[in-house]
């Protein structure tokens, strides 16, 4: 276990530049203190305490803010970044070195059953307040910019962004725009004020067209 918090400690360490020292760590992160509970969470729920594995989560949920169903298998290296109200669902799958910032959601769409909760390869990044939805496989080295809502499937080595999500670069490659930070990322309500306000130019334009011929 000593071994294991080293890990933890040592895989906090490369992801975020603001940490001092391993105490710091130790002592106060949540995403720390979550992920190491859920390991306790989840050998309970495996092993078919269900009701310990339950309290000890909500437990950690008031204690953390970050919600992880007992449930949930989680690989080696996560990081939760400042982690306040992170929800991570039942039958989620998250690989190695990830990493998920505060406000994000892996849950469900409330159609499923059965598995319902995605599935995120290794080092796969979501951003703050992205909320990745259903029993979608999100693949390896992906990236998931703050507020997207993702609702299919995501191929690896690509970064996504909106509301729905969509690829906008993969394999180093622009798909559409570069909007992988997640500072500069659309805003799917001003985009729709654009387009009709461009709709509303056009009809009004073709309205003095037809004043004009009729003038004539």
């Amino acid at each position: 276990m000593f071994e294991k918090l080293k890990q933890d400690i040592r895989r906090v360490k490369e992801v975020d530049p603001a940490a001092r020292s391993s105490l710091e760590i130790y002592l106060l992160y949540p995403g720390l203190h979550a992920v190491r509970s859920h390991r306790r969470a989840h050998w309970f729920y495996r092993h078919g305490l269900f009701f310990l594995a339950r309290f000890w989560s909500q437990w950690c949920r008031r204690r953390t803010g970050i919600e992880i169903h007992p449930g949930a298998v989680i690989g080696d290296g996560l990081f939760i970044d400042h982690g306040a109200g992170v929800v991570i669902g039942e039958t989620t799958v998250i690989g190695n070195n990830c990493v998920i910032y505060q406000g994000s959601t892996l849950g469900g769409t409330g159609k499923e059953t059965g598995k319902r909760h995605p599935t995120l390869g290794d080092n796969v990044m979501i951003g703050s307040g992205a909320r990745v939805l259903g029993p979608i496989t999100i693949g390896d080295n992906v990236k998931v910019a703050a507020g997207a809502v993702v609702l299919q499937d995501l191929p690896p080595n690509s970064t996504a962004v909106g509301v729905p999500a969509r690829v906008v670069r993969q394999d180093g490659v622009r798909v559409k725009r570069d909007m992988c930070d997640q500072i500069h990322i659309p805003d799917p309500v001003a985009l729709e004020f654009c387009k009709m306000r461009e709709r509303i130019a056009e009809l009004e334009r073709r309205v003095a067209e037809l004043t004009e011929k009729k003038a004539d």
